[in-house]
């Protein structure tokens, strides 16, 4: 039988439940413009009904307040992370893309073709004004320009790809950061959860983290409940909340994280030739490592794996993008030898038809070669001219001789046209075009009927700190069959010899001749316009082909980016729609509550007086 007073309880449960209601709503309405918030509402069910042992059975006994709960819906959310880690990749190597384009676009004065075409021409002058000095210095200037042209690009590359670097250390340590702050909160979230209430604003910023994180590196979280061993029928209100990145990697598990530690690499320790220096790798290590710690204990971030995402696969396409083309190998089960003075060779057999053009060579003459599991330094590697290669490990850095029947790369394999592969590119033209040059200068004779020198060469640092140049006879006789490999877009440039002493131009091809004899003048013309040495286009057709290749990464690139974009506009719309605040919404929930609050005031009104008739002026 229900007491005197049972009507009375069930209103103040009923103002209970609308005064939660009327706060929730003020909340939500507070935090209409707050990034991540989700809208809130009452969780609230009918009370368990009264038996009273009267003809109608059962008395209802009024509201009960559950809990505030979260608006949200995991699809939409797994929906936008896919969608940023999409975005974030594309936006990065469209932004990226767009600095290359506008380094080797031609602007009509400073760009290849229009000096190119100079060359051209002043080549021209030189064999219709009788060979004066003058054209053959203003000829031997626009070959100068020509090579500047390069320096410049060159260097330019190698700065966007340091700029990008950088921007891989940046995106490396926010990700550890957020790591950090996921674990902090998942421990805060437990502790508020575990009595029994919702931590719902922790949760949004968990969420918000977990968002942004998508952009950088694709992301997969899972949340399970926490079981007592000893209770399992408990429910302890404590959960272990996960986080997976780059396709498995386990970066947050309840309260412990993991990091992505950027390790430069060694100045001996490069994977390709034209990359600058101190290029990161990237560590995965705990969250206790400091700077400074021990880095062998760390394990390696797969820098070739596809399943990255986001921003920083983004980065790792355009700092590391080489096409695909990477030095790959076999060591036949007799291919380690150890010479009488100690030095360790290994010979690698090769396959791929670009590791046997020398012209396509990307290996840098010292650096990181790894061989099976473990990875070594060499010191130097020669080349047979057909499909052997040979390294010299360095003995300093060698603790185990390395196994023969092992697979062999150096860097890795990345399917995208990033930095090195445009840097690749310009040096196959000038390493091309330089041959086919010198091979005509050292075949005619000047005007004087002296030897004809080579055109173009390459810069060389010496140790004392002065700058040389490579001879004719290092670049082809005593390169050991690895022909212009060491001339690339940094180092190009014009013979000292014709810069200083422009007669000695090779205007003739036959030394029998007059001074006013043109032929090898003519034979460089012709292969100018003629021969086809760079990708089926003759040498003038140079930019035509690289520009066509960033043209196209940038197009796509920039439509990937657009689209992706207007998807994250509409998967954001739907989840608004669903975990956001509508402010007409939320008016109109306001009078229904202060209505459902007045009614349960008035209800609790009426009673009271009931009370007061039944008590005082009955004498019950």
């Amino acid at each position: 039988m229900t007491s005197q007073f049972f009507g009375l309880n069930i209103a103040a449960s009923g103002l209970r439940a609308a005064n939660a209601s009327l706060n929730t709503t003020a909340n939500n309405i507070s935090n209409a413009s707050t990034d991540g918030y989700t809208r809130q509402k009452v969780s609230q069910e009918a009370t368990d009904a009264l038996r009273v042992f009267a003809t109608y059975g059962c008395a209802g006994a009024g509201v009960e307040t559950i809990a505030i709960e979260r608006v949200r819906d995991s699809f939409y959310d797994n929906k936008y992370r896919s969608n940023e880690t999409l975005l974030g990749n594309y936006q990065q190597k469209n932004y990226y893309n767009g600095l290359v384009e506008g380094y080797l676009d031609d602007d009509g004065t400073t760009g290849f073709s229009a000096l190119f075409d100079k060359m051209k021409t002043t080549l021209e002058s030189v064999r219709t004004a009788a060979g004066t000095t003058e054209t053959k210095s203003t000829f031997i200037s626009s070959c100068k320009s020509i090579t500047e042209y390069f320096n410049n690009t060159y260097n330019s590359l190698q700065n966007e790809q340091a700029d990008i670097n950088s921007q891989i250390k940046l995106t490396a340590d926010r990700i550890s950061s957020i790591a950090q702050e996921v674990a902090s909160i998942n421990k805060q979230i437990n502790i508020i959860e575990m009595t029994g209430a919702k931590a719902n604003e922790l949760r949004d910023k968990r969420d918000l983290l977990v968002d942004d994180l998508s952009k950088m590196v694709s992301v997969e979280v899972k949340e399970s409940p926490i079981i007592d061993e000893t209770q399992p029928d408990r429910d302890t209100g404590a959960t272990r909340y996960q986080v997976w990145v780059a396709g498995g990697y386990e970066l947050v598990d309840c309260y412990e994280f993991k990091k992505m530690i950027c390790v430069s690499r060694d100045d001996d320790g490069s994977t390709g030739q034209n990359d600058v220096k101190g290029l990161f790798d990237i560590k995965w290590g705990n969250g206790n490592y400091k700077d400074g710690d021990n880095i062998s204990e760390l394990s390696d971030f797969a820098l070739d794996s596809q399943l990255i995402g986001g921003e920083l696969q983004g980065l790792l396409a355009m700092r590391d993008g080489n096409n695909g083309q990477y030095f790959h190998g076999n060591v036949p089960n007799d291919g380690v030898h150890q010479t009488p003075d100690g030095k360790v060779r290994v010979v690698v057999n090769v396959d791929s038809s670009y590791l046997k053009d020398m012209t396509k060579c990307a290996l840098p003459e010292d650096g990181s070669i790894k061989i099976g599991a473990k990875t070594y330094k060499y010191d130097s590697w020669e080349y047979d001219g057909d499909s052997t290669y040979v390294f010299t490990i360095d003995d300093s850095t060698l603790t185990s001789i390395p196994d023969a029947g092992k697979t062999v790369r150096i860097g890795y394999a990345n399917n995208y046209q990033g930095i090195p592969y445009y840097m690749s590119q310009m040096n196959e033209w000038i390493r091309q075009f330089s041959d086919s040059v010198n091979q005509i200068m050292t075949s005619g004779y000047t005007s004087d009927s002296i030897d004809g020198v080579n055109l173009f060469s390459g810069m060389l640092d010496m140790s004392s700190g002065e700058i040389a140049e490579y001879s004719y006879e290092e670049l082809t006789t005593l390169s050991e069959n690895k022909g212009y490999y060491k001339l690339r877009g940094g180092n190009f440039t014009v013979s000292s010899v014709l810069l200083d002493n422009a007669d000695r131009l090779a205007t003739k091809s036959d030394v029998t001749e007059g001074e006013s004899e043109f032929g090898n003048l003519t034979n460089l013309k012709n292969m100018m316009e003629r021969d086809k040495i760079f990708r089926g286009a003759t040498s003038g057709e140079f930019l035509t082909k690289v520009l066509a290749d960033i043209a196209l990464n940038k197009s796509n690139s920039q439509t990937l980016e657009d689209t992706y974009t207007a998807l994250e506009n509409t998967i954001g719309n739907q989840r608004l729609s669903d975990s956001g605040v509508d402010e007409d919404e939320e008016a109109s929930n306001l009078v229904k509550f202060q209505n459902a609050y007045t009614l349960s005031s008035k209800m609790i009104q009426v009673l009271t007086e009931i009370y007061d008739r039944l008590i005082s002026q009955t004498g019950v």
